[in-house]
């Protein structure tokens, strides 16, 4: 019965719904570095496990966000962020072919080096409104997170522009991010 639908629905942030709890909200609504803040957390045991890099067509939701024409394809890099071997976040990045032209070129290549690092670094970033969803293990995209439990998973997205060229950053909060030994 796991994969079975596939669209989700963002909502953004101030029409966010308020039955859940304040640490979760915490994280949702941080516009900071991701990054910088799992650091911390996780006392610089933090690491980025690569799941994928290639070129693929983006969800529907994806394509309207970026304004992207349907079938197009665009780099998508999929990764897990872990507190020492605990997965804690899975992060989506979505990047359309006409951006990985000139500057952003380098993005192709970042290996295990966190995104963050290099958007947050970036005096040219602009980050557009954090918008929020949640998925339960009826969704398709449950199994993306590689999470082999059945609780809900909150996430987020940000349309990122960086040298004036866009790109989708979607980020899903794992349960094990609230719970011993990561909390």
């Amino acid at each position: 019965m796991s994969g079975h639908y596939t669209h989700l629905r963002w909502r953004r942030q101030q029409r966010f719904l308020t039955h859940s709890d304040a640490h979760i909200k915490s994280w949702l609504f941080d516009t900071g570095s991701l990054t910088a803040r799992l650091i911390s957390h996780c006392n610089a045991d933090f690491r980025v496990k690569v799941l994928s890099v290639k070129r693929a067509t983006p969800t529907p939701d994806e394509v309207a966000a970026l304004g992207l024409r349907p079938r197009n394809q665009a780099l998508i890099r999929q990764v897990l962020l872990c507190c020492g071997d605990f997965p804690v976040v899975y992060a989506r990045t979505v990047i359309p072919l006409s951006s990985l032209r000139g500057a952003l070129r380098g993005l192709v290549l970042l290996g295990n080096k966190p995104l963050g690092a290099v958007l947050f670094a970036d005096k040219s970033m602009r980050r557009k409104s954090l918008e929020v969803t949640s998925l339960t293990e009826l969704h398709k995209c449950y199994r993306w997170t590689q999470h082999k439990g059945s609780e809900r998973i909150w996430g987020r997205r940000s349309l990122f522009s960086l040298k004036n060229k866009e790109l989708l950053v979607s980020e899903f909060f794992l349960p094990t991010l609230f719970s011993p030994p990561c909390d």
